[in-house]
């Protein structure tokens, strides 16, 4: 009988061990609520990008962008890196823009982006823009 409780403290032993420890080294998950704003806040960012992607479908801005010797591909890729804000400030411009100058003003915010992440040493598409480091 004392056989059997000298086991049993020493598994007992082990046993707190071993919860001490796996409590010890456990981590705590943490829930939170997504808000109604959050999430209309993403779906309109996607929509934003969606809708300058299907403007770089147009023929003029194709041919604007062969001009310049930028392509379609550099300009999606770019337009899918935009964050929310450059990306809600693309879209306000493109808005206040007058209507005839819808074109013009797509390649020309389209070069500022491109400007903008030259000069941050972010690409390096136009060979003239130095790198600001």
């Amino acid at each position: 009988m004392s056989e059997i409780r000298n086991y049993l403290k020493q598994v007992s032993l082990v046993m707190a061990v071993l919860m001490a420890m796996a409590t010890t080294f456990s981590t705590t998950a943490h829930a939170g609520m997504v808000g109604t704003g959050e999430i209309i806040q993403q779906q309109q960012t996607e929509l934003d990008r969606q809708q300058l992607l299907n403007m770089l479908e147009k023929q003029e801005v194709q041919e604007k962008l062969a001009e310049m010797g930028v392509s379609k591909d550099q300009v999606a890729d770019r337009i899918q890196n935009l964050t929310p804000t450059e990306l809600a400030d693309f879209e306000q411009q493109l808005a206040e823009a007058p209507a005839g100058q819808d074109v013009v003003g797509i390649i020309v915010l389209f070069l500022l982006v491109f400007i903008i992440t030259d000069m941050l040493c972010a690409t390096n598409i136009f060979s003239f823009i130095n790198c600001i480091r």
